[in-house]
């Protein structure tokens, strides 16, 4: 895009401060949108926080926001708010799976290729068809697609139902609802 005629050091010059200008408008929208800025990581020629100014002339400068960590907090509030209270022990055993294994810290869940949000009560399938005055709805579907809503442009993030086993997961299909599986908000990232 940046015409071949100007040299190789103010091409690069160039570049640089188009992404400077890019990445603040992201900052923005993404403070717009969360209330904060959410943290970031920028790789100059895959170099990560290298100086933009260090940009090779053809070369690519990437700014890397961490949007799922913010879905995960937000999905993890959304379903405390929305379970059902009689003793609490629902709302309080909400866990969260980092590709298959219970995260001790939901909010410092470590990277992953798919998160499983789940709780472990045995009337957690009881709440989800709606069998809760407090829940007519149920929680996880629910919670799901708001957060697919709110979300989609980070993750997939869609409903279904796993099985906890000795803080490990197994994978599970839409609607099968055998006595060991729990509905489950399964959050994907996109590529």
């Amino acid at each position: 895009m940046i015409a071949r005629d100007v040299g190789p050091k103010a091409r690069s010059a160039m570049l640089a401060e188009f992404a400077a200008e890019g990445i603040e408008d992201a900052k923005q929208q993404n403070k717009k949108a969360l209330g904060r800025v959410p943290p970031y990581s920028v790789f100059v020629d895959n170099r990560e926080g290298a100086p933009l100014t260090s940009v090779k002339p053809d070369g690519v400068i990437r700014a890397e926001f961490e949007l799922v960590f913010e879905a995960l907090a937000w999905i993890m509030q959304q379903l405390q708010m929305h379970s059902p209270v009689l003793t609490g022990r629902y709302a309080s055993t909400h866990e969260l799976f980092a590709d298959g294994v219970d995260v001790e810290n939901p909010n410092a869940a470590p990277p992953a290729e798919e998160y499983v949000f789940l709780n472990i009560q045995p009337y957690a399938r009881k709440i989800e068809r709606g069998l809760s005055p407090q829940a007519p709805d149920g929680v996880y579907q629910a919670v799901a697609t708001l957060a697919q809503r709110r979300f989609g442009n980070v993750a997939n993030i869609k409903f279904s139902y796993r099985t906890a086993i000795e803080g490990a997961i197994i994978g599970g299909k839409p609607g099968d609802r055998s006595e060991l599986r729990n509905p489950a908000i399964v959050v994907k990232l996109r590529g």
